[in-house]
């Protein structure tokens, strides 16, 4: 699950992060990518610097950018945590993450005069007049798409936390949190998602220089067998010059029978074969829907379900015959 962190400078943000680190998730803050990025350009890590240089990378490579990045961060040390992302500071930034669907955004709020106590007690601070705190707060909620856009966002939290007391009284509201929202966000995917995203890293393993495709064959939900498509076992691989066909680019759908290539679902059931395996009653995953000769041997070898991911563009006769042996045929 990936829980969002708003608020308004020294609300408690990073606390309420840090603390769930102690729970056992992963934190990014995009304000920490902006300095990564500063330090990277010799930029002072100033907050005039970070603020100026946070709405330019917006401006340059669209508004929701230090989301993107913070994933992409996450994906790479933290593969599987659940994150907790702070300093959302734009609307697009807010709108990326919603889209993964098991998202929540949480506002830290506190008053203005609490912030600036807070603020001054930070060493690394400069000093700052109270007039000069706010005034710079303004800057932040602007209606620009690259500029920081605070309080929209905070108006989109679905969750609220007040953080005027002591830290022990914060750390019990954010466990109250917990305990009320955490089981609603984290959910698994259902066993079809799952199987067919293994058929997409199997498709990585493709050798065809043309098309990647993989296909698993699953049993009683376990995995039996796996394929991708390329040339066969002891001849050269297609991305080295194996195929003839796919290396002169031949227009899809043209000189097929020339095609070195096996496919994916071929594969998969071919080596089902080759280690004693039977895949009667079983189900095939593939990332594209059979072609004819795939689909007659799913149907010969007994294999009862057929889930695909996108269409093949020669499909249609296969498609036919699948169905009309019995073999359900489902788009995922």
């Amino acid at each position: 699950m990936i829980i969002g962190v708003t608020g308004l400078n020294a609300s408690g943000k990073d606390t309420f992060a840090n603390y769930l680190c102690t729970k056992g998730f992963y934190h990014v803050s995009l304000s920490d990518i902006i300095r990564e990025e500063a330090r990277k350009r010799g930029l002072a890590l100033t907050r005039e610097n970070l603020i100026w240089l946070g709405n330019e990378l917006r401006k340059r490579h669209g508004a929701g950018i230090l989301a993107e990045l913070a994933l992409e961060k996450a994906k790479r040390e933290a593969f599987g945590q659940h994150l907790v992302i702070s300093s959302i500071r734009n609307l697009q930034e807010l709108e990326f993450l919603k889209r993964k669907g098991n998202f929540l955004l949480v506002a830290i709020v506190a008053s203005p005069e609490k912030r600036y106590e807070r603020y001054c007690r930070n060493p690394k601070a400069g000093v700052m007049s109270f007039e000069k705190f706010l005034e710079l707060e303004k800057q932040e909620m602007q209606e620009r798409p690259e500029s920081q856009q605070l309080h929209l966002i905070n108006r989109g939290a679905k969750v609220k936390i007040v953080n005027n007391g002591s830290i022990e009284k914060f750390y019990k509201k954010i466990d109250t949190f917990l305990k009320d929202f955490a089981p609603k966000l984290d959910k698994r995917e259902n066993w079809n998602v799952y199987f067919m995203e293994i058929a997409k890293q199997v498709a990585m393993r493709s050798n065809c220089i043309k098309r990647k495709v993989g296909a698993i064959i699953v049993k009683d939900r376990r995995i039996i067998s796996t394929g991708y498509n390329g040339t066969p076992r002891g001849v050269r691989n297609c991305n080295e010059g194996g195929c003839p066909r796919c290396n002169a680019w031949v227009e899809s759908g043209k000189a097929l029978d020339e095609c070195f290539c096996s496919h994916a679902e071929e594969n998969a059931i071919v080596q089902a074969a080759y280690h004693g395996i039977s895949i009667k009653d079983s189900t095939l995953y593939t990332t594209f829907s059979p072609c004819l000769t795939c689909a007659k041997m799913i149907i010969n070898a007994g294999i009862k379900e057929v889930y695909y991911n996108a269409n093949y563009s020669l499909a249609k006769n296969a498609e036919k015959i699948l169905k009309e042996a019995g073999v359900k045929l489902y788009k995922l």
